[in-house]
């Protein structure tokens, strides 16, 4: 009998729900307190993800719910580079 392999969950601090962590983003707040968009998923800090949506996005800077998950206020600027970040 083949083992069943159990994928890694995560919640969308857009749009709230449960998706594959490989399918979804995460933005890190890194241990010098500067936030980034973490390609390999396993950067030091911090984490929230983030489905690979700008809808999601917007709905978690306008709920202020990615600065909740990071504990850290997120500037404009940082902001800025994700979206670019989605847009790839």
């Amino acid at each position: 009998m083949p083992k069943v392999r159990k994928i890694p969950q995560r919640m969308c601090v857009g749009c709230q729900e449960m998706k594959p962590k490989k399918e979804m983003i995460r933005v890190v707040k890194t241990p010098e307190n500067s936030i980034e968009i973490d390609p390999t998923g396993k950067r030091a800090g911090r984490g929230a993800y983030v489905c690979p949506s700008l809808e999601c996005l917007q709905k978690a800077i306008k709920a202020r719910r990615l600065e909740k998950a990071l504990h850290h206020s997120v500037s404009p600027e940082i902001i800025d580079v994700l979206k670019q970040g989605l847009v790839k």
